[in-house]
């Protein structure tokens, strides 16, 4: 199977076919995952979550993003591949380029970093030395405490009008994709349709260039937590197998039928 570059993302923002994004942790699902349609497999640090059991992703480390994305490298059949740097992996450039080289070592194609203005720097350095870079706006999730919790962003006149400056920064520093999450969903059409990169969307509506989700969340595998955004593509489509649930969720997504509007904020 041919490989997935940034440019195909590009492509397929280009001709206004939704980009599919799944996280994956290890070989066997990142195998299953890019064998099904996914273009893009998220190595994310909700792993701190969904693997260890800690109730955030603060205590991840890069090493365990590393080892992590090796595993997923090796099962990857076809997928672009994106790592998070974790929790102060990039609170200084040069623990950013550092860590991010070695995500990168690891097989990454590419890094996420979670945060606005104070990152265009960071990003500047990264991407000048040849490491793609995507921004995370939104809910970011290794700040969750100083937002107060897991809350949708930007419903008021004043945050949203930064997270838009932020976006646009963001880009123009060197960032070549954007996760946009949990903010209402005009905001991130106008975000989208403000941006020349393409942009994901978990909890930011249907009219994003791509949709990601975490892989346990869309199996109904968390059974404790279910943020509003999330389909479980095992039971509402009776899927037989994983296998049919992931290509449930890349037909839905292509579709357009996901996210339907009980997905998203106002």
């Amino acid at each position: 199977m041919k490989k997935l570059t940034l440019h195909s993302l590009f492509a397929l923002k280009e001709k206004k076919e939704p980009i599919t994004v799944l996280t994956a942790y290890d070989a066997t699902f990142a195998k299953l995952v890019s064998e099904s349609g996914v273009e893009v497999i998220l190595v994310g640090d909700s792993l701190g979550m969904v693997i260890q059991g800690h109730d955030s992703t603060v205590p991840v480390t890069n090493e365990e993003m590393c080892y992590h994305m090796r595993c997923v490298a090796k099962g990857n059949q076809s997928a672009f591949l994106i790592a998070d740097m974790p929790y102060m992996a990039y609170a200084t450039e040069e623990q950013a380029l550092s860590n991010a080289a070695a995500l990168m070592q690891a097989g990454a194609n590419m890094v996420k970093l979670e945060g606005g203005e104070w990152l265009l720097p960071t990003i500047k350095k990264i991407t000048d030395r040849g490491i793609p870079v995507c921004a995370h706006l939104g809910l970011t999730p290794q700040s969750v405490d100083s937002l107060g919790g897991f809350k949708v962003q930007g419903r008021d006149e004043a945050s949203a009008k930064q997270i838009l400056s932020d976006a646009i920064a963001l880009q123009d520093a060197g960032a070549t994709l954007l996760v946009l999450e949990c903010v209402p969903q005009e905001l991130a059409k106008e975000i989208s349709e403000a941006l020349t990169i393409p942009t994901i969307g978990i909890g930011a509506g249907k009219d994003t260039d791509g949709q990601v989700l975490v892989l346990q969340d869309m199996l109904g595998l968390n059974s404790n937590f279910k943020p509003k955004f999330v389909r479980n593509f095992m039971a509402d489509e009776s899927a037989a197998t994983v296998e049919d649930a992931i290509i449930q969720y890349v037909k839905a997504v292509k579709e357009k039928s996901f996210p339907a509007a009980e997905h998203c904020f106002d």
